[in-house]
């Protein structure tokens, strides 16, 4: 579950697309800023770093090193489900077909979709939107839903396999109470969905994800979170993912054994990060570096999750991803 204590009055301030508002702040350090699920994504068309992610928000970036932002991209239809002010979580910027899409989950609280071991469910919904520039505006590709409205769905991020683009996701694990990491199809054009979802693994099916029932029993963690796909450069597929170990958040890895998405998906047996980090993304850099973005999570005194972006060295050249231990400072 994301946190979202900070985002609403953004969403609700006056904007004008990609223009400085009284809250943007210029030469921020990486290190300075509160974000959750950062992604970002290298634009060699304007050689800009964007980092989004949780807010709908993006910052702009010529170095990683220093910041400016957040800067409103999202233009969401406000006479659809979505409403006026709807919570945006774990955006990303893909490009694709010489378009910029972004991915994120809308939620809109006033929209109650179930009721499950008491807790009520908001509709909350993956959706995809298109600009012709990384920097925006985003608007929606169309309205169809991609995924049934009865449904939370969360985390999307796309895949492309043999040429054809796939939506991965999670089913939060708040209806059926052992998360999913899902794919679906998608047409050529991202406008909609094509044909089932498919189950491609389960909360319960990770070796080191844990959590204590109600009555104290040890048992596998429900939450899936974050999924992001990428290939090793000797051809392996594979999935970063993130739950908990107790109350550490912890991000993992799964590979296929086939190297596609319909192949079996075996966990590691080990956390890829250190604790307390997760949500994580591969990039390269301009200069041609892998790195993970990732984000820090600790609990203020408040109660409230405190998460700022972090980065970490990646080596690709084998089967299995080796992450640095330790993050890269500026």
């Amino acid at each position: 579950m994301k946190h979202l204590y900070f985002i609403f009055l953004l969403l609700a301030a006056p904007t004008v697309f990609g223009q400085p508002r009284s809250f943007v702040r210029e030469n921020v350090p990486l290190n300075e800023i509160r974000l959750s699920d950062p992604f970002i994504f290298a634009d060699t068309a304007t050689q800009q770093y964007f980092m989004t992610g949780t807010g709908g928000m993006v910052w702009k970036s010529p170095d990683l090193r220093l910041w400016s932002g957040p800067y409103r991209v999202t233009a969401h239809d406000t006479l659809s489900w979505m409403g006026k002010f709807p919570m945006i979580w774990a955006a990303e910027i893909h490009k694709y077909k010489e378009k910029y899409y972004y991915f994120a989950t809308f939620t809109n609280r006033d929209l109650k979709i179930d009721t499950v071991r008491g807790n009520v469910i908001e509709r909350r919904a993956c959706h995809v939107l298109v600009s012709d520039s990384a920097a925006g505006p985003y608007r929606p590709v169309s309205q169809n839903d991609y995924l049934p409205a009865n449904m939370p769905t969360l985390d999307a991020t796309l895949w492309v396999e043999d040429g054809q683009p796939y939506m991965l996701y999670c089913h939060e694990w708040l209806q059926n109470w052992n998360g999913t990491v899902e794919s679906i199809r998608l047409s050529d054009d991202l406008s909609q969905s094509i044909g089932e979802p498919k189950i491609l693994f389960r909360a319960f099916d990770s070796p080191w994800s844990h959590e204590i029932d109600a009555d104290g029993s040890d048992i596998p963690n429900k939450v899936t979170d974050g999924p992001f796909v990428f290939r090793t450069q000797t051809g392996r597929l594979g999935i970063l993912w993130t739950s908990w170990i107790y109350d550490v958040y912890t991000q993992g890895v799964a590979y296929s054994d086939n190297g596609k998405l319909d192949g079996k998906w075996i966990h590691e047996t080990e956390p890829i990060t250190p604790p307390n980090h997760g949500h994580g993304m591969l990039f390269r850099t301009f200069d041609g570096k892998l790195l993970m973005a990732i984000h820090s999570h600790r609990v203020g005194e408040n109660g409230q999750y405190i998460r700022i972006p972090q980065l970490f060295e990646v080596d690709d050249s084998g089967d299995r991803l080796k992450i640095s231990q330790q993050t890269i400072t500026f």
